[in-house]
């Protein structure tokens, strides 16, 4: 072949480029190429108490993961689950499992005890683990955990800087809450920013047994105990199961009065299982709430309902983040990219457009985000969490 041949065969390559660009049907420069299969693992309570909370961890996944074609990062996902159980040997045993299928990545975890005892396992493996719940105070310096939730103190430190303006002088605050990890963070917040010293606090935090079991009267002695203060508010951490039997419990010994709490409080199936009078009075702060006005919220919101016939609710949403985080950073970091090449990529992932409103990590890789009060009262028919007003910005 003559030079004059191969000048005319690359003109006619040329050509046949520009006129297959011009007409819309090549590659589109901007979008990345397709990368190979990989596996995520979600770790969550397939069973006990926790187990509707770890429902929702998967809903939330799950539904991102439906609305993008089952990709992340453009490149197909196949999701594996693994049952956190309620401690930290079940919770290894599950991030083990997890690794042994070949996760790129990790997400989930409700319990704030497993997220402690897995630390090290997670980060000897250099996997990313974004979680979308536990999230103890104590889960500092560390690599490869990110989380898309909170930390556990700041929903207490919200409603302790609001109370300590609201409450009047003289005016009588008890403590209630069980005796675990979680609980500590939260009643820290709370009394760091209501002040640990003030008057309006009135005894010591009553610290109950710590217990998932949906059944039982074990609050009975405790409740007793804080009714006996006459106070003329409660502040308390509980979550599933345990909410509802500390806020029978609670109305049954007789307590009328305001209750202020994380709005775990009255999250997911809690609202269906307790009644409208016992209901009355709780007001809670939390990093979300399903009535939020903003694009991102109404699109996740009724996807949402559409599918499961419910709001969703901030264990949902903080998992569709997860989902959206390792989205953003896979497609980052390339489409053939490892475990430790996403955690690097983790890092430049910038604002997040959320359901909660705009978000983005801080430093200890938790969000810098809104903090809002709700307050609980019948919608239509049912129970809701219900928008009351913006309270902080903390992270």
């Amino acid at each position: 072949m003559n030079r004059r041949r191969v000048l005319q065969l690359l003109a006619a390559t040329v050509g046949t480029t520009g006129l297959t660009a011009a007409c819309g049907t090549g590659a589109d420069d901007d979008t990345p190429a397709a990368g190979s299969p990989i596996k995520i693992g979600l770790i969550a309570p397939r069973t006990g108490g926790y187990k509707p909370i770890g429902d929702e961890l998967l809903n939330g996944f799950q539904l991102f993961l439906d609305l993008n074609d089952q990709h992340l990062g453009n490149r197909p996902v196949t999701l594996l689950t693994a049952d956190e159980g309620e401690n930290a040997t079940t919770g290894k045993a599950a991030v083990d499992s997890l690794l042994q299928q070949g996760a790129l990545a990790l997400t989930g975890v409700v319990n704030s005890s497993v997220m402690v005892g897995i630390r090290d396992a997670v980060e000897q493996a250099r996997v990313p683990l974004v979680g979308s719940d536990a999230s103890p105070a104590t889960l500092q310096s560390v690599v490869y955990i990110w989380r898309t939730s909170y930390v556990l103190d700041e929903p207490g430190r919200a409603l302790g800087r609001y109370l300590k303006q609201q409450m009047p002088a003289g005016s009588r605050v008890v403590i209630v809450a069980p005796e675990n990890v979680g609980s500590l963070d939260v009643v820290k917040g709370f009394t760091q920013e209501f002040g640990a010293s003030d008057p309006r606090l009135v005894g010591e935090p009553i610290w109950t047994r710590f217990s998932t079991d949906p059944d039982g009267d074990f609050f009975a002695a405790d409740i007793g105990q804080a009714v006996a203060r006459d106070p003329d508010a409660i502040f308390c951490f509980y979550a599933g199961s345990a909410a509802v039997q500390f806020i029978r419990q609670l109305r049954g010994a007789g307590y009328r009065g305001p209750v202020y709490a994380p709005g775990f409080l009255t999250e997911g199936s809690v609202l269906s299982e307790i009644k409208p009078a016992e209901a009355a009075n709780i007001m809670t702060s939390l990093n979300y709430s399903a009535d939020l006005n903003n694009a991102a919220n109404r699109r996740f919101a009724a996807a949402y309902r559409k599918k499961h016939n419910a709001s969703p609710t901030t264990y949902a949403m903080a998992s569709y983040d997860a989902a959206q985080v390792l989205d953003k950073a896979i497609r980052l970091a390339g489409p053939d990219a490892n475990s430790q090449q996403v955690n690097l990529a983790l890092g430049k992932v910038g604002q997040i457009d959320s359901p909660r409103g705009p978000w983005q990590f801080n430093q200890p890789r938790t969000p810098q985000q809104r903090w809002y009060l709700r307050r609980v009262q019948l919608d239509g028919q049912v129970l809701a969490n219900m928008l009351v007003s913006e309270l902080a910005t903390l992270g």
